[in-house]
C-alpha cells in the first residue's frame, strides 16, 4: 500500500487544503461602538421621547437600532437595519388601545378583566411572530436580508400551549420550553434562502438551569456562612442592643446577598447565550460562543454601580460595555469561504426578488 505523503497532496490539490484552512479559520464578530457616541444619540432620543409623550419613541428604536447594527461588523462588512418607524409607531398604537381595553375592562368589572386577559393572551403569540418576522426582514448584511417564516399552529404551540403548560407545572417544563422556543426561533430564521439550524437538546437546557440553580445556591450559601456570626451576635444581642458594628455587618449581608441575586442574571445568560449560539449553525456555518462568567459578571455589576452612581447616565455607556462584550465572545466558523457563500446567496436572492415587503410592514413589539 502507498503511503500518501501530506506535502505532496497539499501540492497535488491546494483546494482542498484551502478549504480546511478556511473551515479552521474562525470571523469574529467586531463591535465598534463607544459610549460617548452612543450617549448623544441616547439622550436625544430620552428628550424628544417625553417632549412627544412616547411619540418620537419609535424613531428613537429605529436610530438605536440602526447604530448598533452598523457597528457590528463580520468580516470587514456591517448588518444593516431598514425598519420604518412608522410601522413600528403603528404597532405600538395598537398595543396601547389593547392595553388600555385592558385596563377599561377591569375597571368595569372583574370577569370583563379576566375576558380581556384572555383575549390578550391569545393575540400575543400572533404578535410575537408579526415582531419577528419584521425585524428579520428589516435586517440585511452585505445587502442580503434575513427573514422568519413560521406557521399560525407552531407559534401557538410555543408560545401559548407551552407557556401554559409550564405554568400548569410549576415551570418544572421551563427548560423543556426554552429549547423549543429557541429552536423554533432558529429554525424558521434564514439569511437569503439559508436556514439557520439549532441542535441544542432539552436535556442541555436542563443542565443549563441545574447550573445556574446550584451556583445561586452555592453563592447563598457562601455569604450564610460568612456572616453568619452576624446573626449569632444579633440573636444574643437582640436588635435594639446591637452595637453598630453589628448593625454594619448585617446591611453589609444584606448588601452582598442583592449583589449576588443580581448577578445571577448575567450568569444565566451567558450560560444560555454559549448554549444556544454554540449549537446554531447557518447552512454549513457553526457559530461559536466563548463568554466567560466571571467577566459576564462583572461588567454587569459595574454597570450597575455605574449607573446607581450617575444617577442614570451611565446607562448608554452600560449597554455599550454589554453589547461590545457579548458581540465579541461570539464568531463565525466557515465551512466554506465566505465570500464564495455571500456570491452564491446573493445570486439566488437576486433569482427570487424581494416580493414581500408588504407582509411584514408592521411590528407590534413593545
Amino acid at each position: 500500500m502507498e503511503i500518501i505523503d501530506s506535502n505532496r497532496l497539499a501540492d497535488t490539490c491546494p483546494l482542498l487544503t484551502e478549504k480546511a484552512e478556511v473551515a479552521d479559520t474562525p470571523e469574529r464578530f467586531v463591535f465598534t461602538g463607544s459610549g460617548s457616541e452612543y450617549f448623544r444619540i441616547w439622550i436625544v432620543n430620552l428628550l424628544l421621547s417625553i417632549v412627544t409623550l412616547g411619540i418620537y419613541s419609535a424613531w428613537a428604536k429605529v436610530r438605536k437600532t440602526r447604530y448598533f447594527y452598523d457597528n457590528t461588523t463580520l468580516a470587514g462588512a456591517s448588518f444593516d437595519y431598514h425598519g420604518n418607524p412608522w410601522s413600528i409607531l403603528r404597532g405600538r398604537i395598537i398595543a396601547a388601545l389593547f392595553f388600555g381595553a385592558y385596563n377599561v375592562a377591569f375597571s368595569m368589572s372583574s370577569m370583563a378583566g379576566f375576558v380581556m386577559l384572555a383575549m390578550l393572551g391569545m393575540i400575543m403569540p400572533w404578535t410575537i411572530w408579526k415582531s419577528l418576522q419584521f425585524k428579520l426582514y428589516n435586517s440585511s448584511y452585505r445587502g442580503i436580508r434575513f427573514g422568519f417564516a413560521g406557521s399560525m399552529g407552531k407559534i401557538y404551540y410555543v408560545y401559548f400551549l407551552l407557556p401554559v403548560v409550564t405554568l400548569l407545572t410549576a415551570y418544572l417544563l421551563a427548560p423543556f420550553a426554552h429549547q423549543r422556543m429557541k429552536k423554533f426561533q432558529h429554525e424558521q430564521s434564514r439569511y437569503g434562502d439559508t436556514h439557520f439550524s439549532f441542535h441544542a437538546s432539552a436535556g442541555k437546557f436542563y443542565g443549563a438551569y441545574l447550573l445556574a440553580l446550584a451556583i445561586a445556591v452555592i453563592g447563598i450559601f457562601m455569604i450564610g456562612i460568612a456572616f453568619g456570626g452576624t446573626f449569632v451576635g444579633l440573636k444574643e444581642s437582640g436588635l435594639k442592643h446591637a452595637g453598630t458594628a453589628a448593625i454594619g455587618s448585617f446591611l453589609l449581608f444584606v448588601a452582598a446577598l442583592c449583589i449576588w441575586i443580581f448577578s445571577l442574571f448575567p450568569v444565566f445568560l451567558t450560560l444560555l447565550q454559549n448554549l444556544i449560539w454554540n449549537n446554531t449553525r447557518l447552512g454549513d456555518h457553526r457559530f461559536a460562543c466563548h463568554m466567560t462568567l466571571g467577566r459576564m459578571v462583572f461588567i454587569t455589576v459595574t454597570n450597575m454601580l455605574g449607573v446607581i452612581a450617575t444617577l442614570g447616565l451611565f446607562i448608554p455607556f452600560a449597554q455599550i460595555r454589554m453589547m461590545k462584550y457579548r458581540i465579541e465572545s461570539m464568531s463565525l466558523m466557515p465551512a466554506d469561504t465566505l465570500d464564495s457563500f455571500i456570491t452564491d446567496t446573493q445570486a439566488k436572492a437576486s433569482a427570487t426578488g424581494e416580493g414581500m415587503v408588504d407582509v411584514f410592514d408592521l411590528d407590534l413589539s413593545l
